[in-house]
């Protein structure tokens, strides 16, 4: 297996409004079967998922929480807002999303973006990633797979990945369970979250500061079989349920 991975350089800096797809096409020739690997941020910013601080009001529960945080209290409102279960919030809050994902902050991101903004992850990732996906088929003809990515911390390791939060044309997993290994035994367990592999590698190549590269095309990547459960529900997640109960 070959893997070319390959950054769709020379995107503009992103403002509401912009097409993410139309930008992709006119700076990269995309072939079918490429995965299109797009940062969340881009994709929120052009379509305007953004807020003021200026025109937060914190709660008091907000409040609490910052100062025990050290937080700016209109960004830890802005966290409520967004989560849909607080999991910890000291010393940082650790949350869960509607859409499944677990984050610090709910993953809203104040770098990348004009002063007094945030930007919000998508409301509906797994909706995004489609619309992405459309929209290339739309431009090019071609037909790809996509993947809309986050940078989230790990339990027990230190430093910041890529993950995927939205991905469209493949399953999330690939699933192993059934198949043998090379001494024919069978697998029972092994399921393989090919999409935050992926997701991993193409934020190696974005970057975390200013290198400029919001999309970065994955080529000769395989296809596989398996399903979409990359998320733990609540009542899976022992992790989660030890935290909060701790906490």
């Amino acid at each position: 297996m070959t893997i070319e991975i390959i950054p769709v350089e020379g995107i503009p800096i992103v403002q509401p409004g912009d097409n993410i797809s139309a930008f992709v096409a006119e700076c990269l020739s995309v072939e079918d079967d490429d995965i299109l690997c797009v940062a969340s941020s881009v994709y929120s910013k052009s379509k305007g998922y953004l807020r003021l601080l200026e025109d937060i009001q914190p709660s008091e529960r907000a409040g609490e929480i910052a100062e025990k945080c050290g937080e700016d209290p209109r960004f830890i409102q802005a966290v409520l807002d967004e989560a849909d279960d607080i999991i910890i919030d000291y010393p940082f809050i650790l949350c869960s999303l509607p859409h499944g994902h677990v984050g610090v902050r709910a993953g809203i991101d104040h770098s990348n973006v004009e002063d007094g903004r945030i930007i919000l992850l998508p409301p509906n990732p797994m909706k995004a990633a489609d619309e992405i996906r459309d929209e290339i088929k739309k431009i090019t003809g071609k037909t790809v797979r996509v993947i809309l990515t986050d940078t989230c911390g790990r339990s027990f390791r230190r430093g910041q990945t890529g993950v995927a939060i939205g991905w469209s044309g493949m399953s999330a997993i690939q699933d192993y369970r059934g198949d043998t290994d090379l001494f024919g035994h069978t697998l029972e367990i092994t399921e393989e979250a090919v999409v935050d592999e992926i997701a991993g590698i193409v934020n190696f190549v974005m970057g975390e500061s200013n290198r400029g590269v919001p999309a970065v095309i994955c080529r000769n990547m395989p296809h596989w079989e398996g399903h979409d459960n990359l998320y733990f529900n609540a009542k899976e997640d022992i992790t989660r349920t030890a935290m909060k109960n701790k906490y």
